[in-house]
């Protein structure tokens, strides 16, 4: 039955146009899951990693530096729709500072390093069939961006998600959209072959990749990172922060203990039962930011020796098909990480950066953290901290953990937090302006609904 659920996943791939290079890396997922993968990494079989080079530490000269960087493509992951902030277009779009959104801070962030170092950094998009539109309009407002011969962007690929009863595609007459899903932002590197950008850059001249999420704004583009891994002629190379007891999600590196060989471990793949081994920050101290680094000619040949297929790690995802209903019908999702492929280079390392260059916003706290006085951007668009501590923001997820909930309670702007240690919202408040936090702040419960007034010291 599964082998007539794939043949039915494959004809359903070719009818909607996917490229046949992402319906071989489906075919080889899906024989994998049948044969009954679960994409898990326990904990006997691997070592931590606990010792790497820190960006802070290396030597890397003003010529070097302009020299990788001029040779470099920032390739931003644009897929994402935020979803579980409630929105229905790309994150991307999402206003930060000042009224600029995501998008737009990083055309800044790229524009500047081009004038600083004199260099063309081609800002290159993965969007998906959800976002592209939406983010093709938007830039239409920034300045110019392009880069003559270079795309603006490319496809991320879709599969079908596949009922977990029998592997066949599932069907949703209610809504066929839901049908599909992203093979997860492992699909970067068949995505920017078959897509053709990949030999685009590298007939220019372009010789690596930095690679970042679009709602990270502190993976700005960097000169000294990129000198520093053109010189250590690595073919693969992830950033790292140290853990704090917070960082409890973020996946890890680790060494596979049957050959040597650097892994990324996620909570996905971690057994329930040693997720105290996963959060140990001590036993695993940095977490994977999914800011990468790669060769593209390393990336090219692989790919040539190995059919297309890298062969990342599974990660079985299961779901229904329609998020919002669990009562739909139970499917699985093939997905891969991006940072899975440090195993599939011969030359991978690993680098140690500034917390700085992690600044995700995956819910409305880190928002509001953005949004607040803790950051100033500069004149090349990097977002500054200003105290030495940020603060740490919890808000009542019951009232604040859609934008449009978000938005609505914070009518003036976020309250100042730069002289808080924390800040805990606790039932339903509107917020007026001028509001200070200060020290561990906590709004109760009690009386809510209500309005904290303009000007009000918590």
């Amino acid at each position: 039955m599964s082998e007539n659920g794939l043949t039915l996943a494959q004809a359903k791939m070719r009818d909607a146009g996917v490229a046949q290079q992402a319906i071989d890396v489906f075919s080889y997922y899906y024989r994998t899951l049948e044969e009954g993968a679960t994409g898990l990494v326990p904990e006997e079989s691997i070592e931590p990693l606990t010792d790497i080079s820190s960006i802070s530490d290396v030597e890397v000269s003003p010529e070097q530096a302009r020299d990788a960087l001029s040779r470099t493509v920032m390739i931003k992951l644009n897929g994402g729709l935020g979803t579980s902030m409630g929105l229905d277009r790309a994150k991307s779009l999402l206003p930060v500072r000042g009224g600029k959104t995501f998008l737009e801070l990083i055309v800044d962030q790229v524009l500047a390093a081009r004038r600083r170092y004199d260099v063309t950094l081609p800002l290159v998009f993965m969007n998906s069939f959800r976002t592209r539109e939406d983010t093709f309009e938007a830039l239409e407002s920034c300045p110019p961006i392009g880069v003559e011969g270079i795309p603006l962007d490319f496809l991320q690929n879709r599969e079908p998600k596949l009922r977990a009863d029998d592997l066949t595609p599932v069907t949703w007459e209610a809504d066929p959209e839901l049908e599909w899903c992203p093979p997860g932002h492992g699909d970067i590197y068949t995505a920017l072959t078959a897509s053709g950008v990949l030999d685009a850059l590298l007939e220019r001249g372009y010789r690596y990749a930095m690679t970042s999420n679009s709602d990270n704004l502190g993976a700005a583009p960097s000169a000294r990172i990129a000198g520093w891994f053109a010189a250590s002629g690595a073919a693969y190379a992830p950033e790292m922060c140290r853990r704090t007891p917070a960082d409890v999600k973020g996946g890890h590196l680790a060494v596979r203990r049957s050959d040597g060989r650097i892994i990324l471990r996620d909570t996905a793949q971690t057994p329930a039962d040693q997720m105290h081994y996963f959060t140990d920050q001590f036993r695993h101290p940095f977490f994977h930011t999914n800011n990468l680094w790669f060769d593209l000619e390393v990336l090219r040949d692989t790919l040539s020796q190995r059919q297309g297929i890298l062969g990342l790690p599974l990660i079985r995802n299961t779901k229904t098909v329609d998020p919002s209903d669990p009562a739909s019908t139970p499917v699985i999702q093939m997905e891969t990480a991006m940072g899975a492929a440090v195993e599939a280079f011969e030359k991978a390392t690993a680098v140690e950066v500034s917390r700085s260059r992690f600044l995700p916003v995956k819910t409305t706290n880190d928002l509001f953290l953005l949004r607040s006085d803790v950051y100033e951007v500069d004149e090349d668009g990097l977002l500054v901290q200003v105290p030495q501590e940020a603060c740490t923001v919890v808000l009542d997820p019951r009232y604040y953990k859609t934008i449009r909930d978000f938005e609505a309670r914070f009518p003036e702007g976020v309250p100042s937090v730069r002289g808080a240690s924390s800040l805990t919202v606790e039932g339903d408040w509107t917020f007026g302006a001028d509001v200070v936090a200060t020290g561990d702040a906590v709004v109760r419960e009690e009386g809510s609904p209500g309005i904290v007034p303009s000007g009000t010291r918590i």
